[in-house]
């Protein structure tokens, strides 16, 4: 998982990523050529941000429900903006971004992880990625802080 790029793709959130099965990111993309970077990696899933603007912006949707590894997940940009109700649509993890701080909290049922940000470092606020570990219907999440300048 990764969010609020921002336009800038650091090289250690590539090393990262390389070798997932899927790629999330959850918006404040900034750039097509940033989502190409990604594809190139693994399948890509991605979701419009608030800075998101500009033709290949408006083919990203606000918000997404797949199904990972028998795991369902909703994602979209700003928590706030959730529209649905995760429990009674049956979704585990609900993945957002837009506030910068990496955080997972489980409620009712359902995990709530924000991977934090992988672009330009925002305040005093770490950049960050994060992993969903999906084995046999269980899900674990890891959120990594980057080691950049």
């Amino acid at each position: 998982m990764i969010s609020d790029t921002h336009g800038l793709l650091r090289p250690q959130a590539l090393d990262f990523l390389r070798g997932s099965d899927h790629i999330l990111h959850a918006g404040d993309i900034v750039g097509a050529d940033l989502l190409d970077q990604l594809a190139g990696l693994a399948p890509l899933t991605a979701v419009r941000g608030n800075n998101d603007y500009g033709d290949w912006a408006q083919t990203l949707p606000e918000s997404v429900t797949l199904t990972l590894g028998g795991i369902v997940i909703h994602m979209l940009h700003d928590l706030k903006e959730l529209a649905i109700d995760p429990v009674a649509q049956g979704v585990r993890v609900v993945v957002t971004g837009h506030t910068h701080k990496p955080a997972c909290e489980e409620r009712s049922g359902v995990l709530y992880v924000n991977p934090g940000a992988a672009g330009r470092r925002r305040f005093t606020l770490p950049v960050s990625v994060g992993e969903l570990l999906v084995d046999d219907g269980r899900v674990d999440v890891r959120l990594v802080t980057l080691d950049v300048p």
